[in-house]
């Protein structure tokens, strides 16, 4: 094991600051055994934060409606394999109440970017879950709005707002989006969400079509730089009905190297080990975990439209990915030394904020 790399690895675990040539020459020379190291430093980082604590969010897939046409995606608006669902008020607000006598304490509303769910449907919905369960915190994934749109539902009651920045390059950004979506655009939104007060998450595929070592140091060096409250990452993985649908998929073992080190960027951050780890390996979310992630996110959703949010192929719906088998995804965190905790789980203020 290279001891220029490991000196970098602890360098970044002491200063969580990096050049963005630094950062690719971890990305390049990434081994089992660095990785291993890594991980080791980023779970001693988070448990002195976060102790052995994984928080929980239910959530709910509201609409595979989408106006957007995104290369990866399997609910593009061009896919006219996709069956399409749109949840009304009532079913999105019978979610939150299952999850919350599961024990859910935030509820993450993710849909694509569908026009039916304006300011008024949308400030609606936030104000009567909010009146139902006060004591929870709500996240929002909904793609690019106006940051008219994003006050307006920040002051209806939406904490956190998810909009992956998907890569911190603008010509890789061209090479998965239509023309029509700007990486300007994506960035501006980050921007507006943060300066409104929300708990912001940003992230990126892992091996996404023409995805290079300098693009994932871009990544990193952004993360560092932009400072968000969550970070979602997860492996690529194909979708048949795209034009990426024959692309290689990406790899648990980069993305679980690359939790590592953006646990190490930014210590107190909130970390998921995504679905797509889970679809990739049988216990990829416990891996996610043990290289440093702190989240995770069982499915809230109707049973009915759970297949239909087909972001990409295999996507696992049941099991332990369920919300209802709350009990499972508990017993398998406890296997690796973990606990499933009732808790909003906010970001803990620390000198890394």
């Amino acid at each position: 094991m290279s001891k220029e790399l490991l000196k970098l690895i602890d360098q970044l675990a002491l200063t969580h600051s990096l050049t963005l040539d630094e950062y690719q020459a971890l990305i390049e020379g990434h081994t089992e055994e660095l990785a291993a190291y890594a991980a080791d430093l980023a779970c001693r980082v988070r448990r002195k934060i976060y102790g052995n604590s994984v928080f929980i969010r239910g959530l709910i897939e509201i609409s595979n409606y989408c106006k957007n046409d995104c290369l990866y995606c399997g609910i593009r608006r061009s896919n006219r394999n996709c069956q399409r669902y749109r949840l009304d008020a009532d079913e999105i607000l019978q979610c939150c109440d299952n999850g919350y006598a599961l024990g859910f304490r935030t509820f993450v509303l993710q849909g694509g970017e569908d026009v039916f769910f304006d300011d008024a449907f949308l400030c609606d919905l936030l104000q009567r879950i909010k009146t139902n369960h006060p004591e929870c915190a709500i996240t929002l994934s909904l793609g690019e709005r106006s940051r008219e749109s994003y006050e307006k539902l920040r002051a209806a009651g939406a904490d956190r707002y998810l909009l992956r920045h998907e890569t911190a390059d603008e010509e890789h950004y061209k090479k998965l989006h239509p023309s029509s979506m700007q990486f300007q655009n994506r960035m501006r939104c980050l921007a507006d969400l943060k300066e409104l007060g929300y708990q912001v998450g940003c992230g990126f595929m892992v091996g996404s079509p023409y995805q290079t070592t300098e693009t994932l140091a871009k990544d990193l060096k952004f993360i560092e730089t932009f400072s968000p409250d969550m970070c979602g990452i997860g492996p690529f993985i194909p979708q048949a009905d795209t034009p990426f649908g024959k692309e290689t998929a990406g790899t648990l073992e980069l993305t679980c190297y690359l939790l590592s080190l953006i646990r190490l960027i930014k210590p107190n951050l909130l970390l998921p080990s995504t679905t797509a780890l889970g679809t990739i390996h049988p216990f990829g979310r416990e891996k996610g975990i043990e290289a440093g992630a702190n989240v995770v996110m069982p499915n809230l959703s109707p049973q009915s439209v759970r297949k239909k949010y087909t972001l990409y192929d295999n996507k696992i719906v049941d099991g332990s990915e369920a919300a209802e088998c709350k009990a499972e995804l508990a017993a398998r965190m406890a296997s690796i030394g973990y606990e499933v905790v009732t808790d909003r789980g906010d970001i803990k203020k620390t000198e890394f904020q």
